[in-house]
């Protein structure tokens, strides 16, 4: 039973929502135009604000979906945080295209707003304080991730979910690893006052 439930959560995982949204609106696909993240930011950035929100939206259903289905399915704390890690992975590694996915930023957040919520919202707080303060993206994204770990040690003290937080940060931080070159050089696109984003998770 264990491992259908993993199977199932990376699926949806690997499901592409930037892609599919971008085939809906008719729209180049992500991954040939400006950062060639399949994420939120790159589709609100050359497709606007709707296309955006609605990346955004599946991206943080799908970890939010998983992990109700793992909670639903699984008692155990260590299986379902390993689900948590698989629909991470999935969007991280898509099979159905070509493991080539997006940062895993909205998709955590989904995964915490269901085993997690107040750790949920004081991510949402870090990023938007962040952002607002910085204009940037990604390094809103990066502090938001390295947060994580915080936030659940604080508010759910279960070694499962901490060691979830962390090895998703890890991972974070890693597929952030060009953004923190050009973050360092001071080449990173900053957020648009117009509320269009040029880079970021």
């Amino acid at each position: 039973m264990e491992y259908v439930l993993l199977l199932a959560t990376y699926l949806i995982g690997s499901v592409p929502t930037a892609i599919l949204v971008a085939r809906l609106l008719r729209l180049p696909d992500p991954r040939t135009i400006g950062s060639g993240n399949p994420g939120a930011t790159n589709v609100l950035r050359y497709g606007g604000k709707i296309a955006g929100a609605l990346t955004l939206v599946g991206d943080v259903t799908k970890g939010a979906a998983a992990a109700w289905l793992a909670s639903f399915f699984a008692s155990d704390p260590w299986i379902i945080a390993v689900a948590g890690l698989t629909v991470f992975l999935g969007h991280l590694y898509p099979v159905f295209f070509g493991f080539r996915g997006g940062k895993g930023v909205a998709t955590a957040l989904g995964i915490w707003l269901v085993l997690v919520p107040m750790a949920c919202l004081l991510l949402l707080v870090t990023w938007l304080f962040v952002a607002v303060a910085f204009r940037y993206s990604s390094l809103a994204a990066l502090v938001a991730g390295c947060a994580a770990p915080i936030y659940v040690w604080w508010l759910a003290p279960t070694g499962a979910y901490v060691a979830l937080a962390g090895v998703m940060t890890v991972l974070i931080v890693w597929r952030h690893r060009a953004n923190i070159r050009n973050l360092a050089a001071g080449t990173e696109g900053r957020i648009r006052l117009s509320g269009r984003s040029v880079e970021g998770p």
